[in-house]
């Protein structure tokens, strides 16, 4: 999923009960029941990154891109499901949160991996300027048909699932490890953190939450029984383009990577897909509009503001250990 996967697995002191799915197996250690949970958890992430990936060219993502023109394509039902989620957050969030912005990220130089970027440029992140951006055109044309399990993208409709696609793997994978056996996971797909079950201590699942402009020192720290942390950052992913500063972080209504004076976004929600689907359409709303959208939501989160201050909104501080 172009970024980094860390799985952490609690499982029980004692042999557990036999494989899950085969009681007359013997009974593993814990050591083999934590094996077996984080193998399948890892096969999970790679199966998923081959269904949703936009970097590979025979991910079912990409085949659907490249039959747009009024053509049903039936898909998969985890692909329709997060094709449906993100075209009602879309609706959601007034079009803050638009997955349609894929042609505008190819435009604005995220046309490969960020990895590939950094090794084809060395030090120099930048690049050349390629004119305005093409505009975002919104989900309102695209077809979905729940009977059949088909989208149907119009001409010139191509669909980026990047951060949602990473919070719903990350949900899917926490659901899994519970299921294979473990007794509590956290899954972290490159900052989407989705915690489930029993945690390693006390205080629940205790996440750290990076300082934006200094990634080594920890801005704050949150505690989750169950639940989700996510943050969308503009210093993760950035380049340069005509010596102007870009980012991964695009606003539907330019086309170019939103400015609208926050850093980052770390919002709080009960599942991974709904908190990147907020972070980003706050991050995307800005420092004036960003605080009202996150606290109608029903979630809450802390803004990272260019100047280094914070706005928490929506009780965030009672996760504060």
């Amino acid at each position: 999923m172009g970024t980094t996967a860390h799985l952490v697995y609690v499982g029980p002191d004692l042999p557990g009960p036999g494989v899950p799915g085969d009681p007359t197996a013997p009974a593993p250690t814990a050591d083999v029941l934590g094996d077996l949970v984080l193998g399948r958890a890892e096969n999970e992430i790679a199966r998923l990154e081959r269904r949703w990936s936009r970097f590979l060219p025979d991910s079912e993502l990409s085949r659907l891109n490249a039959a747009t023109g009024g053509r049903p394509v039936l898909v998969s039902a985890e692909t329709f499901a997060v094709i449906q989620l993100a075209v009602d957050a879309w609706r959601t969030t007034a079009g803050r949160f638009d997955p349609t912005v894929l042609d505008a990220l190819v435009a604005a130089g995220y046309d490969r991996t960020f990895d590939d970027i950094k090794a084809a440029a060395g030090d120099d992140l930048s690049g050349a300027d390629t004119g305005p951006p093409p505009p975002v055109p919104g989900c309102a044309a695209i077809e979905l048909d729940p009977g059949l399990g088909t989208v149907t993208l119009p001409v010139g409709v191509h669909l980026d699932l990047g951060g949602v696609g990473k919070g719903r793997a990350a949900d899917l994978v926490a659901e899994r490890m519970l299921a294979d056996g473990a007794d509590g996971a956290c899954v972290n797909l490159g900052g989407d953190v989705r915690v489930a079950g029993l945690a390693p201590d006390d205080d629940g699942w205790v996440v750290a939450i990076d300082d934006p402009f200094r990634p080594d020192v920890e801005l704050t720290r949150v505690a989750l029984v169950d639940g989700a942390v996510t943050t969308s950052a503009r210093t993760n992913r950035h380049w340069r383009v005509a010596d102007a500063d870009a980012h991964h972080l695009i606003d539907p209504s330019t086309g170019r990577p939103a400015g609208g004076g926050l850093a980052a976004v770390t919002v709080l929600a009960a599942d991974a897909s709904w908190a990147e689907i907020l972070s980003k359409a706050t991050f995307v709303a800005g420092a004036d509009e960003g605080p009202a959208l996150l606290a109608g939501s029903g979630a809450c989160g802390v803004l990272v503001h260019d100047d280094g201050s914070l706005t928490r909104v929506g009780g965030f501080e009672r996760f504060e250990p």
